[in-house]
């Protein structure tokens, strides 16, 4: 069974920063980040490939946040700048064989990332 781990959410200034984590206990699955805020639906933030090269952002985050994988390919980390008010959510930490998507079968706990104003 996969298991995700995540890490690094807190309380941060609006245009303060902040690094999540997530690790996995499998290696070389394509992972990503999903954020769901109080009464909204669950929304992707950003997804990387198996090997760390292709990445893919939301609108609402581009340019701001960057997702990356480590060296061992079982962590995947986001770095999320320019915090703002709306980024305020649990982000959840998700991994498939193939690519992730809301539909993939692997998640993690979620950690909450409040930013204030």
């Amino acid at each position: 069974q996969v298991q995700l781990v995540e890490s690094g959410g807190g309380l941060v200034q609006a245009g303060g920063s902040l690094r999540l984590s997530c690790a996995a206990s499998v290696s070389n699955y394509a992972m990503g980040w999903f954020r769901q805020a109080p009464g909204k639906d669950r929304e992707f933030v950003a997804r990387v490939n198996w090997d760390g090269v292709i990445t893919y952002y939301s609108d609402s985050v581009k340019g701001r946040f960057t997702i990356s994988r480590g060296n061992a390919k079982n962590t995947v980390y986001l770095q999320m700048n320019s915090l703002k008010p709306e980024d305020t959510a649990v982000y959840y930490c998700a991994a498939d064989p193939i690519v992730v998507s809301a539909r993939s079968n692997h998640w993690g706990q979620g950690t909450q990332v409040t930013v204030s104003s």
